[in-house]
């Protein structure tokens, strides 16, 4: 699993919850810092597809950015690839940890969730 990516933000004490998780399970990962580079639009979109469509588990709904941005109104009228171009433009929108390959798709930090994904249990 050496192309998985996860989007993080250093001071956010869930990703580092996550990078944790990572190291002592020994999966590889690419880290990326999540503000400077977010994910792009076909990786946010895969996401969303893993979400089955649910744009909102994509977004960080207690971020200042979200709240002081009005997202929780705006997204009401915006279309999939408008949601999907802010995100992209603006990393501190984004759920975080953001874990993404082939074959994972994972958005925030729940241990049960990952346990399921990496360790099949």
């Amino acid at each position: 699993m050496s192309n998985l990516k996860i989007y993080l933000y250093a001071n956010c004490s869930t990703c580092q919850k996550a990078k944790k998780y990572l190291n002592e399970h020994q999966i590889e990962y690419q880290e990326i810092p999540i503000r400077e580079q977010p994910p792009t639009v076909t990786e946010l979109k895969a996401m969303l597809d893993a979400y089955d469509g649910k744009y909102a588990r994509l977004f960080n709904t207690s971020g200042q950015d979200y709240r002081q941005g009005g997202y929780k109104e705006k997204l009401k009228s915006m279309s999939v690839d408008q949601m999907m171009a802010e995100l992209a433009a603006n990393g501190n929108l984004i759920k975080r940890p953001f874990v993404i390959s082939e074959s994972v798709k994972l958005v925030g930090f729940k241990q049960e969730e990952w346990d399921q994904v990496f360790l099949n249990t």
